[in-house]
């Protein structure tokens, strides 16, 4: 049973010209960024912003409440 599959895994993956071939490839390619890192970064500079907009505070009410009141 497992050369069977084995067999029916080489004739399925192997052809360069089949589709299933390009989807194994795509699956299998560990090159570049992987989407749980990019989810970590997009994490750490969210709590960056958060962390320094809090700790600006009250004076980034009063700056964009002047910017504001001066472009009306």
């Amino acid at each position: 049973m497992a050369n069977a599959f084995v067999r029916l895994k080489r004739v399925l993956f192997l052809k360069e010209a089949s589709p299933m071939y390009h989807l194994y490839r795509l699956w299998r390619d560990d090159e570049g960024q992987d989407i749980a890192e990019y989810a970590v970064m997009l994490a750490v500079i969210l709590v960056i912003v958060v962390g320094t907009i809090r700790l600006i505070g009250s004076n980034a009410n009063n700056v964009f409440s002047n910017v504001a009141s001066s472009i009306q």
